[in-house]
């Protein structure tokens, strides 16, 4: 009779333990934040938002991001054994079996590019492959290869964006100058947040032998002086919504703030070289993005 009631009380606990271990592989509060930038511009691009298939947008894209970071931990399962701060992750500890990870991450990643194809567009499905498969394919091996691996990561990384502003026009061929604007901006803002991550965590990725930083010389004053250069050219690209007539003056003065706020940051880790200080700058990366967004939507 005892046995029966702790066994009543453990599937509940294994059930939740089971949810975090999916939730920790597909990454969702990273997922969620790449996505919001995607219905960020979708709603900049609408002439009116349509919310059932911005709704649709949100899960493609989720989908989509989820089996990315999926695919991503099955190909780095032994490397995360070996760094603290990914080594407790369901693959690495044994909690979910490669099988099972790979139709995870599979399913997800087809339902997405087909929800879409489908609801959104077909140049909106091909965005969404084009993300998946250069981000599992070609970021995650070159990592320990080449620093440029995070140039290449920059790519799938910014097109969120623009699958948003894709899917707002609902056609074929056609993407507006303001998702490329916005994949520009994303795109240059990638620079700054990972190299910001890659100081503040060089010591772990060592352990796995991933070559993040741009300088050689790993955490000096080359690497914070080119996160510094891209911070700074980050300022005017932001503007160019304002530039081009998408967004207004109170979009302006936001943007502006921002960015000599995080041009500020990056300065200071320039002067400093400290761990401190690019921790700081890393927080300020993940305020600037959907703050200059969401300033550009609202002063659409």
């Amino acid at each position: 009779m005892i046995s029966e009631e702790v066994n009543t009380l453990q599937k509940p606990v294994a059930q939740v333990s089971k949810l975090k271990d999916f939730a920790a592989f597909m990454k969702i509060r990273l997922s969620f934040l790449v996505v919001m930038s995607a219905a960020i511009a979708y709603s900049a691009a609408s002439v009116k938002v349509d919310w059932a298939q911005m709704g649709w947008l949100v899960l493609g894209g989720f989908l989509v991001t989820g089996s990315s970071n999926g695919f991503n931990q099955i190909i780095e399962r032994h490397l995360d054994k070996l760094m603290t701060r990914t080594q407790n992750r369901p693959l690495p500890q044994e909690r979910m079996t490669v099988n099972g990870a790979m139709i995870i991450a599979a399913v997800s990643g087809s339902i997405g590019i087909t929800i879409l194809t489908i609801f959104m567009n077909p140049l909106s499905g091909i965005l969404g492959a084009l993300a998946l498969i250069l981000y599992t394919v070609v970021y995650t091996p070159l990592k320990r290869k080449t620093p440029f691996a995070v140039f290449v990561g920059a790519f799938p990384g910014a097109i969120p964006p623009l699958l948003g502003c894709v899917a707002a026009t609902n056609g074929f061929g056609e993407i507006p100058l303001i998702g490329w604007i916005l994949f520009a901006g994303q795109f240059i803002w990638q620079f700054p947040h990972f190299w910001a991550i890659a100081w503040v965590i060089d010591d772990d990725y060592k352990k796995a032998g991933f070559m993040m930083l741009p300088s050689p010389g790993g955490r000096d004053k080359s690497s914070a002086f080119q996160i510094l250069i891209y911070t700074l050219f980050l300022y005017p690209i932001s503007l160019m919504p304002v530039m081009f007539h998408f967004s207004g003056t109170i979009s302006a003065f936001v943007i502006s703030f921002c960015s000599i706020y995080f041009l500020y940051q990056a300065y200071i880790l320039y002067r400093d070289c400290t761990i401190e200080a690019a921790r700081k700058l890393m927080f300020g990366s993940f305020f600037y993005l959907p703050a200059i967004q969401l300033a550009v939507m609202i002063g659409k």
